[in-house]
């Protein structure tokens, strides 16, 4: 490809309005432009790189014999409502105002309404379909270029078995099948535990970069013996336990208390592990003739509530309680909250497993300005449940006592869900096994974003001049340079090089052939575009009958002969 016929609008300088580098190099190197607020048209380059991408994505969904399907983006209300995600998606789904239509977000309704009709025999099981197209979310604050976009490109795969023995297989399958994808794109990845979400189903793995970039913050170990997206992870730390004391709880003045922090200095102490931090929780009834009901949420002072281990344990709609409703719930506003004494009887009161039967606690009175000290738990509040509450904290150990956590953050690039039978219940997906009972069919799903896959490498491979590509991602091979554009003879051997020798041995080439641009800003722009092989044609090494050729990556320069060019450069595309 000739560079001079090659749209390629490449930027000197960072856009101001680019933060995270992935972002400003894809704009920088001219692979993407922004439309509007988390919309990107993807120019040449770009989708150059985005369709290699899709290229191993088909190659491992195909081996692990995957079916490829194209779905509609428009899809009818009524395919959501049945499964209640139009609600669960809120005002992340995109809504059509003149049509009962929505740009989908996902497709495991519209897969299951084509397996409704057509799997309904054991003898059609199992199955995996796939498709790679356009998604739609409607992101309240899109940011970092293509890392969180409204508009994106997305493999999404769907299993169908006849049981969960068979979905273990189908899941195993893609995990393997997504380390191949990974690996192939030259992403250094781990993978975590993850909370399902919206999507549901009983577990899910993410696919992680490390990276400063990333909107996820994940807990791992350095051998990655361990590796959690901190929505789920657990650690190891000692109980509050019992000092089994005999005093009886009583209230005192906490004038202007509202913190724990101010609580811990108002007392004079450091240790805020017996202050008992109270939250309240509302579940929202699920029909108009049902009351809401409240949650109170028990911590130590030093920990905070997870809130997404509560949605495992009550729902996705679980919510805070809003300032305004705090003291109709509990007689007081936030500061002076806790479990004795609280207005509405009906709440359920539910504390960390730190505090499980703890005593000697300090919480909120109930009444503004007043806490309770020397609260048992055991003793003085009734039907008390413990769960796993907190959210893990840097340094703390493993479940084993064996390694210490680290949080990091990291760029989900993929997604795998063991949905169970939550689709095809509710959208009466059945199969008739081989005595003519009925099942629903047992469902997986499987996520991969392509662009995520491009932003996440070059946040991994890049340095102070640009993008630094490598492997099968890699948009060219070869990027072939002409240094000395204003001379006749010099332009015509280098015409002859490219038609010679790469054009018809089908090496990728992108040629610098432009006539009007000067040596210094080619060789920038091709460290910029990062091509892994850079061969420079200039008059001295010409006149030598030699060409020099830049390593990308290490910025090793080599004097080749002209005779032995193409054999060096093959055996330099294979390093790199």
């Amino acid at each position: 490809m000739r560079l001079s016929k090659f749209f390629v609008p490449t930027l000197k300088e960072d856009p101001t309005d680019a933060v995270v580098i992935s972002h400003k190099l894809m704009l920088r190197a001219g692979m993407i432009r922004q439309l509007t607020s988390g919309v990107y048209s993807y120019l040449p380059l770009g989708l150059i790189v985005f369709k290699k991408i899709q290229d191993i994505i088909r190659d491992e969904m195909n081996a692990i014999g995957g079916n490829e399907f194209l779905l509609p983006a428009l899809t009818p209300n009524e395919i959501w409502a049945q499964t209640g995600r139009i609600d669960d998606f809120g005002d992340i789904m995109f809504k059509i105002k003149n049509r009962e239509l929505v740009l989908a977000p996902t497709h495991e309704e519209v897969f299951t309404s084509i397996a409704k009709p057509n799997l309904i025999s054991y003898k059609d099981l199992p199955c995996m379909w796939y498709q790679i197209q356009t998604k739609f979310r409607n992101e309240a604050r899109p940011r970092s270029g293509v890392l969180r976009g409204r508009q994106f490109t997305m493999k999404d795969a769907y299993s169908f078995d006849v049981d969960y023995a068979g979905l273990d297989i189908s899941y195993s399958l893609q995990d393997k099948a997504y380390k191949n994808i990974f690996s192939r794109s030259g992403l250094k990845f781990f993978s975590v535990n993850a909370f399902s979400g919206a999507m549901g189903g009983s577990a899910s793995e993410e696919f992680m970069v490390e990276s400063d970039a990333g909107e996820d913050v994940v807990v791992i170990t350095d051998d990655r013996s361990y590796s959690s997206n901190i929505e789920i992870a657990v650690s190891y730390k000692e109980d509050v336990g019992r000092k089994n004391s005999d005093l009886k709880y009583e209230p005192f003045h906490t004038p202007n208390i509202k913190s724990i922090e101010e609580l811990a200095g108002f007392l004079g102490i450091t240790d805020k592990s017996r202050l008992a931090k109270s939250r309240v929780f509302v579940n929202p009834a699920k029909s108009e003739d049902k009351k809401d009901d409240f949650i109170l949420v028990l911590v130590c002072g030093d920990d905070e509530v997870n809130e997404t281990k509560l949605q495992n344990i009550f729902g996705q709609n679980i919510r805070p309680g809003h300032p305004e409703e705090l003291a109709s719930i509990t007689g007081a506003d936030a500061g002076s909250i806790g479990p004795i004494g609280l207005k509405d009887k009906s709440i359920k009161i539910i504390a960390d497993l730190l505090l499980k039967d703890a005593d000697e606690l300090i919480s909120g009175a109930n009444k503004n300005d007043y806490h309770i000290k020397n609260i048992d738990l055991k003793r003085d509040v009734n039907n008390i449940e413990y769960f796993d509450l907190r959210v893990v904290k840097d340094g703390e150990l493993t479940i084993d006592k064996k390694q210490k956590l680290k949080i990091t953050k990291a760029i989900e690039v993929g997604h795998i869900f063991k949905l169970g039978t939550k689709y095809s219940e509710a959208m009466h997906s059945f199969y008739l096994d081989k005595d003519g009972i009925e099942h629903p069919i047992v469902m997986g799903s499987y996520g991969i974003g392509v662009e995520r896959i491009a932003a996440s490498y070059i946040e991994q491979n890049h340095d102070d001049k640009g993008i630094i590509w490598s492997g099968e991602i890699a948009p060219f091979k070869v990027h072939l340079i002409c240094a000395s554009a204003a001379k006749e003879e010099i332009v015509k051997e280098t015409d002859k090089i490219y038609n010679d020798l790469f054009n018809g041995e089908k090496i990728e080439i992108l040629y610098d052939d432009r006539p009007d641009v000067r040596p210094g800003f080619k060789f920038n722009d091709a460290d910029l575009i990062g091509i892994p092989i850079q061969v420079i044609i200039g008059e001295k090494n010409l006149k030598n009958g030699n060409a020099e050729i830049k390593i990308r990556r290490t910025g090793e320069r080599i004097l080749v002969p002209l005779d032995n060019l193409y054999t060096k450069v093959l055996e330099l595309i294979d390093e790199y």
